[in-house]
């Protein structure tokens, strides 16, 4: 694969070429994963350090109530893990009758939490070291307190506003109703405590020890539904992923409950479209891409659910003839306004980590919506996800709210081979964005010969709820004038923070090069 060198986007980072990598969206997240593999452990251990150290210090967007997935290539085959949780038995389509939507804070929005026992799984099956000294930076950072960095206290702001109204969020994350600033010291509230049990109980101590029944405490005294046997049963599940050839390689993402099928729908469609032979900046290639991923996301999202309750399969809406049809839909004059539209904007942590053995580690977490649900249980530091908001009240759709489900997510962590052999380990955080940069990420490489870093900095297009269309800067403005005279319905100016942050780490003949979005606080180290 021949990839260009240069770097023709704004940017405040370079690549980093090593034999051992790892990327994340936070520097000391970063090089508590760098320690494990200077330490002798492999990709997985260095990936999950740097996932437990992330809940320490990017609390905006995961914590110990997240939940998880991964992609692990062992040197010899792709693995793929879903780390999500369920719903409590307890909840019903009754139970939240009378709401025109899912509940975004509070115990009505939480399933049950399933980062923990993610860890315990990949450690479990692939880890080198002990799993207690995978949590050694994370307590450190918890002990000690960390310096929070300019985009997460940019996220920590919004909080107060957010959360006001949740006392023990408030005692745990905002001193004096007040969210630390650029430059400030954080200590957590019972963060080493919690990190603590679950180290020396391998997670046990999560979901049938002292802190399950916290949690099932708080629960019941708050009027939750989430019970200590909801916790003693939630168990991750290792899954065959899914995959599209494209553009001589081929893209792997995990089956539902998550959106990874969207973004396969979108490259076939493409695929069929021949984006390869469109100039890759060219207003017809946006086009193209934009309309494909609206297209996906309308033959993605009535479907996708937890497996148990999906029909059709997975495969059947990768059939050929579906894609085909989709792809006949696609005028290239005019824009489209499918009816389905995406989730919203969430915060998300992925990760990537390779070794010079060969293993290469694709991993996201997630407490979904900035914190998550709001409910913090008390003098543990354990902010619980919202994930119970990607369910739906409609009926008979599949994802509608039920108990012991899995509800649709956003999270998406991805892998690319070719011809069987790794090639880049790579994901997009940021809710529904996440669909749209791993279509992004993969035209720019493996269309337009990017570099991992380039395609990173790259200004980016983004779908909205509604469909409108927003561009980042640096798309030039006789483009934008050909996207709005064919229909699509430009905003105005947007966040960085709308359009997601990559994390990417490319197989070299000899080594890797690794690259970290500068649209984060995070980077890229090796050795």
């Amino acid at each position: 694969m021949e990839l260009s060198w240069t770097f023709p986007y704004p940017s405040q980072r370079m690549p980093v070429f090593a034999d051992n990598v790892v990327a994340t969206s936070h520097p000391l997240a970063a090089q508590a994963g760098l320690q494990m593999l200077v330490r002798g452990g492999n990709a997985v251990d260095a990936a999950l350090a740097a996932a437990i150290a992330l809940t320490v210090v990017e609390p905006t967007s995961n914590g110990l109530g997240s939940d998880a997935f991964a992609l692990v290539w062992d040197g010899q085959i792709l693995h793929g893990l879903n780390g999500s949780g369920r719903s409590p038995q307890a909840w019903s389509p009754k139970r939240f009758s009378g709401l025109t939507s899912m509940p975004r804070l509070g115990w009505d929005s939480v399933t049950v939490p399933g980062a923990v026992d993610a860890w315990v799984s990949l450690s479990e099956r692939f880890g080198t070291l002990p799993f207690s000294d995978l949590f050694e930076p994370a307590l450190r950072y918890a002990r000690n307190g960390y310096i929070v960095p300019p985009f997460t206290a940019g996220r920590w702001a919004l909080a107060p506003s957010i959360y006001r109204n949740h006392r023990d969020f408030s005692d745990t994350f905002l001193r004096g109703n007040h969210a630390p600033s650029t430059g400030e010291r954080f200590r957590p509230r019972g963060f080493s405590e919690s990190l603590t049990l679950i180290a020396e109980s391998r997670g046990e101590a999560f979901y049938r020890g002292f802190l399950a029944e916290r949690i099932a405490s708080q629960s019941q005294n708050q009027g939750g539904a989430m019970t200590l046997d909801d916790l003693a049963t939630h168990r991750s599940d290792w899954v065959t992923p899914l995959s599209r050839d494209f553009s001589e390689v081929t893209l792997h993402e995990l089956p539902p409950n998550g959106q990874g099928l969207t973004v396969l729908i979108a490259l076939g469609i493409l695929e069929i479209l021949g984006i390869s032979s469109y100039p890759p900046h060219s207003a017809d290639s946006l086009h193209l891409q934009i309309e494909a991923m609206k297209a996906a996301f309308a033959l993605s999202r009535p479907h996708i659910a937890d497996p148990r309750w999906m029909v059709p399969s997975p495969a059947a809406l990768l059939d050929h003839e579906l894609l085909s049809e989709a792809a006949r839909s696609i005028q290239m004059d005019r824009a489209s306004e499918p009816r389905t539209s995406p989730p919203q904007e969430g915060g998300t942590v992925y990760l990537t980590a390779a070794d010079s053995k060969g293993m290469m580690v694709s991993y996201i977490q997630s407490n979904y919506q900035g914190f998550g649900s709001g409910v913090v249980i008390s003098d543990t530091g354990i902010s619980l996800q919202n994930r119970g908001a990607g369910f739906t009240l409609e009926p008979n759709h599949p994802n509608r709210v039920d108990g012991g489900k899995r509800p649709y997510h956003t999270i998406i962590p991805a892998f690319v081979t070719r011809d069987g052999a790794p090639v880049m380990a790579f994901g997009v955080m940021g809710a529904h964005m996440q669909a749209q940069g791993h279509l992004q990420m993969m035209v720019r490489i493996f269309c337009c010969g990017e570099n991992p870093q380039a395609a990173a900095d790259a200004p980016r297009w983004y779908v909205g709820e509604d469909y409108c269309l927003s561009l980042e800067p640096g798309f030039p403005p006789e483009i934008q004038q050909v996207l709005a005279q064919r229909g699509h319905r430009l905003t105005g100016a947007q966040p960085s923070s709308l359009f997601g942050g990559a994390q990417l780490a490319l197989r070299l003949d000899d080594g890797y090069c690794a690259a970290s979005d500068p649209r984060k606080d995070g980077q890229a180290v090796g050795f």
